[in-house]
């Protein structure tokens, strides 16, 4: 007889569905399958009893709390400084509704991006080889452009091998989602990227995470826990985003060997703006390549293209390359982003007075905002200066009555940061000049004084 309602006459509707329920369970449980929680069963005959929200993408949780933030902000009379349309290069300068600004919200740190050796090496590259690769590297995506980029990457780092990804953000899930598992500990600053939590999360692994900058604690964590597990992955970026400092890279290196684990660097913002060449915070602490087992990267601030790369020793590299599913399954990275990264390097090996400029323009900024009065938090000058607000509605308030005056600068809010630490996030580059900082720091400092 067949399990339908229509089969099992005489008995209440509830009666029939708690037995097709438990007929099914039974049928999942022999499966090998668990069956799904008794809460939110319901017999084909009562679909409409399921919740909404289950079904709906705009009663998802996520979408509805954007939706309260938003109108929160319309009725505070703040409009959104997301998505603003740039209507050509963004550099130090930027045009917006046909109107220049002076532009703080771009990483393009050394202005390669626009330079005309890098756009000419991209136009080169999709002339001679398409605007795609069409395919997986490992299978029939690869080109001399991928190889002579990871082997530049290589050389800045003095290691055996690179290998370059089509994402940044993917670049350390892929890895560290691949690398680690269950068995394994995986410690980070406590302002680690996304990224890194991520792939943490795919991982399976334990995570801890460690106050800013501080090796004594994550000394102490680890000396407490390092026998406990498999493999242990310490996580560091070589600036901070969000502040602008960086690690006493020399003391972690020494606590990864002491204990033996692995460590990682993100240089996603501390390659071209670190050290004297810009090969990042190795060349400012005079480190060995051999001295970080994992250096990490993305092409899309100095280098001027888009994707990540991982650089180290050729056991690393190879194992990736081969089996990362970030890599592996993949496309490979378009021959004209390569070409343009590759030439953004070689720009910057040839170039290092836009490092020294840049540098120079990022002290300048910093030391003229804290005379001013403005809280720029831990930052060091390179390169990111935040000025905190300590309040996330002020932080939106400040940007748009910059942007008013010609200023564009994104703030950073909560939850992007806690309440207490937003802030407007400034990006400083060679092509920045001192006029225009003055100028921002005037206007800034001005707005801060009359309240807003």
């Amino acid at each position: 007889m067949s399990l339908t309602k229509k089969g099992l006459p005489g008995l209440s509707a509830s009666i029939k569905d708690k037995l097709i329920q438990q007929a099914l369970e039974r049928k999942l449980r022999q499966a090998g399958q668990e069956p799904p929680s008794r809460t939110l069963f319901q017999s084909s005959a009562r679909k409409n009893a399921i919740p909404e929200e289950f079904y709906r993408f705009d009663l998802h949780p996520g979408y509805r709390q954007l939706q309260i933030m938003n109108e929160g902000a319309a009725r505070m009379g703040v409009r959104s400084p997301f998505f603003k349309l740039h209507e050509g290069t963004a550099g130090a300068d930027t045009q917006i509704g046909g109107k220049s600004y002076i532009n703080y919200a771009s990483y393009n740190y050394l202005g390669m991006s626009g330079d005309p050796v890098v756009q000419a090496a991209a136009r080169q590259a999709m002339e001679r080889y398409g605007t795609s690769v069409s395919a997986s590297r490992l299978v029939s995506g690869e080109r001399p452009v991928h190889r002579e980029l990871e082997r530049a990457l290589a050389d800045i780092y003095e290691v055996d091998e690179a290998v370059a990804f089509v994402s940044g953000h993917a670049t350390n899930v892929s890895t560290i989602g691949y690398l680690f598992g269950p068995r394994d500990l995986i410690l980070h600053d406590e302002f680690i990227h996304n990224s890194i939590l991520q792939g943490a999360q795919l991982s399976g692994a334990r995570r801890l995470s460690f106050p800013h900058n501080d090796w004594a604690a994550l000394d102490d964590i680890l000396t407490q826990q390092r026998h406990q597990f498999e493999r242990v992955l310490i996580v560091l970026e070589g600036i901070y985003s969000m502040d602008g400092d960086y690690p006493d890279l020399p003391r972690f290196v020494e606590i990864k060997r002491r204990h033996k684990a692995f460590l990682m660097v993100d240089e996603a913002h501390s390659l071209g703006v670190m050290g004297k060449r810009g090969y990042g915070i190795r060349e400012h602490f005079g480190l060995a390549g051999k001295d970080v087992d994992i250096w990490m990267g993305t092409l899309s601030k100095t280098l001027a293209g888009c994707g990540g790369y991982i650089a180290g020793e050729h056991a690393l590299i190879e194992h990736l390359k081969f089996l990362a599913p970030g890599f592996l399954y993949s496309v490979g990275m378009p021959p004209s982003v390569a070409a343009a990264s590759l030439a953004a390097l070689r720009r910057m090996q040839d170039l290092p007075e836009r490092v020294a400029t840049m540098q120079a323009r990022g002290r300048y900024f910093l030391e003229t905002a804290q005379a001013a009065g403005i809280d720029t938090g831990s930052s060091t000058g390179y390169a990111v200066v935040p000025a905190i607000t300590a309040s996330s509605l002020k932080a939106a308030r400040l940007s748009a009555s910059l942007f008013e005056q010609g200023i564009n600068v994104q703030p950073i809010l909560y939850p992007a940061v806690p309440e207490k630490s937003a802030r407007l996030r400034f990006f400083i580059s060679c092509l920045h000049t001192e006029a225009q900082l003055t100028r921002t720091v005037a206007a800034l400092s001005a707005l801060l004084q009359n309240g807003h």
